[in-house]
């Protein structure tokens, strides 16, 4: 059945975050929260009204914050650290590797403001479009990025009930719907979105997934026939689906909201250099940073839009012509 909804609303993938908390936290007296004043960023007032002893606030210390964390996880309680991505994964880097990844401790990170969708209030000091690579290379760490907000709410209940480390990007609260409710989270399992044919994969992860749907949806309209995945969960990655994909088609767009250096396209091109030879184009910001502004129209600025994409499909296809 297809979930994909018509994508003009929005909603808060931080308020779903909390929400989805709410859901598992009654049956699961050990899940807490922390912040480092990120209270208020984080939308977390409706969880620390109802359980006013399951959070903490260490202030503006991410170090310490990701290090207390991991001193909750070793007494047996599973705490969710709440604050804005690029903080958790750079300049608390050196703690979640040693003291929450390498012991394998129950720590889940949340991050705020993830990649372009974080900049419409901020600048580039509280952006982040480097922390899938920084997280892919921490052994053992789980790395989630829903869609939309419906998925990070899922998303949620899911990781709460894995062991040990993972992180899930969120970003400024004002995310595109993409799917309607019924659309189910699958942790680890990568989704076939659309299968109009096989002249070329096209691979997305986050709400930048709306964009890759527009493609999809504009080239098969031109008779050009591609197959869609969504890759929600880049560690651990689904690289039987990838291969599988790039096995019929043999030619890959890759669309990500990050440096296309250590994301999704690098992951999609370790399963071709690994497993199924194809050919590959990576869309995302190309080793330069974003600025702040309007998101949608960033993406379009920075090479990421529905047009950027049916582009290098079409440069695929031809590709795979003269061959």
């Amino acid at each position: 059945m297809d979930h994909i909804t018509a994508m003009d609303k929005i909603a808060s993938t931080r308020e779903a975050f909390i929400a989805g908390l709410l859901d598992v936290a009654p049956d699961d007296p050990k899940i807490c929260l922390v912040f480092a004043d990120s209270l208020k960023a984080a939308r977390a007032t409706p969880f620390t009204e109802k359980y006013p002893d399951r959070w903490f606030d260490v202030g503006i210390c991410e170090q310490n914050a990701v290090a207390f964390s991991a001193g909750l996880a070793s007494t047996g309680l599973k705490p969710f650290f709440n604050t804005y991505a690029g903080f958790i994964t750079m300049r608390a880097c050196e703690q979640v590797r040693s003291f929450v990844a390498y012991p394998h401790l129950n720590v889940k990170l949340v991050g705020l403001n993830g990649g372009i969708y974080g900049g419409e209030r901020e600048g580039v000091t509280h952006m982040v479009f480097e922390e899938f690579g920084i997280l892919r290379s921490i052994a053992g760490m789980d790395i989630v990025v829903p869609a939309d907000a419906g998925q990070v709410r899922k998303a949620t209940r899911a990781l709460a009930q894995r062991e040990g480390p993972g992180y899930m990007r969120l970003g400024s609260g004002r995310e595109p719907v993409i799917f309607d409710d019924a659309m189910p989270f699958d942790f680890g399992k990568a989704r076939v979105l659309r299968e109009y044919g096989t002249d070329a994969a096209i691979f997305a992860v986050g709400p930048i997934l709306k964009r890759a749907i527009l493609a999809a949806e504009t080239l098969a309209k031109e008779g050009i026939k591609t197959t869609l995945v969504e890759v929600h969960t880049l560690k651990p990655l689904d690289q039987d689906t990838i291969a599988e994909v790039l096995r019929k088609t043999r030619a890959a767009v890759t669309l990500e909201d990050h440096n296309i250096h250590g994301g999704l396209g690098s992951a999609v091109a370790e399963v071709i250099a690994e497993r199924e030879p194809a050919t590959l184009i990576r869309l995302g910001l190309r080793d330069v940073f974003a600025e702040s502004g309007d998101a949608e129209l960033l993406f379009d600025h920075f090479g990421m839009g529905a047009p950027h994409v049916c582009k290098a499909v079409k440069q695929l296809v031809a590709r795979k012509r003269k061959s």
